[in-house]
């Protein structure tokens, strides 16, 4: 799954979360999410899956995964395209970031590749990422029993929002992706834009 609809998946679930108490998830917009993302980067396929967005482009992912190594004692990784925050995710321990290092960069790359800015220039990078930590340390943390082992904890704040797992007192994942305002594009769109999420355009529609 791209970051940008790991972005979506994580601002669905802290909304059921607060409504229901349930982890659950906007499937309709998720899908459609896929679509168009299928569309612009023109992988259709009758099912629709993310499988063939991933299979049309794997030549350019492996290109990625190939100039992207973590490197000793690393946990976590902030990630980048076009010069803005696409994603903060970071493990318990080197071993774990290892093992889903490389699934990790593509689904980022597919982000990148999908909103590739060739002739643009990016200098702030460092300052992007500056800001973004420094959001994090104001967002609101909401701790539940997870579905399994630990505490669930969502993040939430007008600059980003995320999730958390958190076992003894250890983090053993967090993501974070910047805010949009409470509307989800997976196009990367934040509010403001004059555009709306699928599932938002939906409802208007009925």
């Amino acid at each position: 799954m791209s970051a940008t609809l790991r972005a979506m998946k994580a601002r669905h679930v802290h909304d059921s979360v607060r409504r229901s108490g349930a982890f659950r998830s906007d499937q309709g917009a998720l899908w459609e999410g896929i679509e168009e993302k299928a569309r612009r980067m023109q992988a259709a396929s009758p099912s629709m899956a993310m499988s063939a967005i991933y299979e049309k482009e794997m030549p350019s992912l492996r290109e990625y995964v190939k100039r992207l190594r973590p490197v000793d004692m690393q946990i976590g990784a902030v990630l980048t395209i076009n010069g803005r925050v696409a994603g903060l995710d970071s493990f318990g321990k080197p071993e774990t970031l290892s093992a889903v290092f490389r699934k990790l960069v593509e689904s980022y790359a597919l982000d990148a590749l999908d909103r590739l800015e060739p002739e643009a220039e990016h200098k702030d990078r460092q300052g992007a990422v500056n800001d973004f930590l420094k959001n994090s340390l104001s967002a609101t943390v909401e701790s539940r029993p997870s579905v399994a082992l630990g505490k669930d904890c969502r993040l939430v704040s007008p600059a980003l929002a995320g999730f958390a797992l958190v076992l003894d007192g250890q983090v053993l994942h967090l993501s974070m992706f910047p805010g949009n305002g409470g509307e989800d594009r997976e196009d990367g769109l934040s509010h403001g834009s004059g555009m709306q999420r699928p599932s938002a355009r939906r409802r208007n529609r009925e």
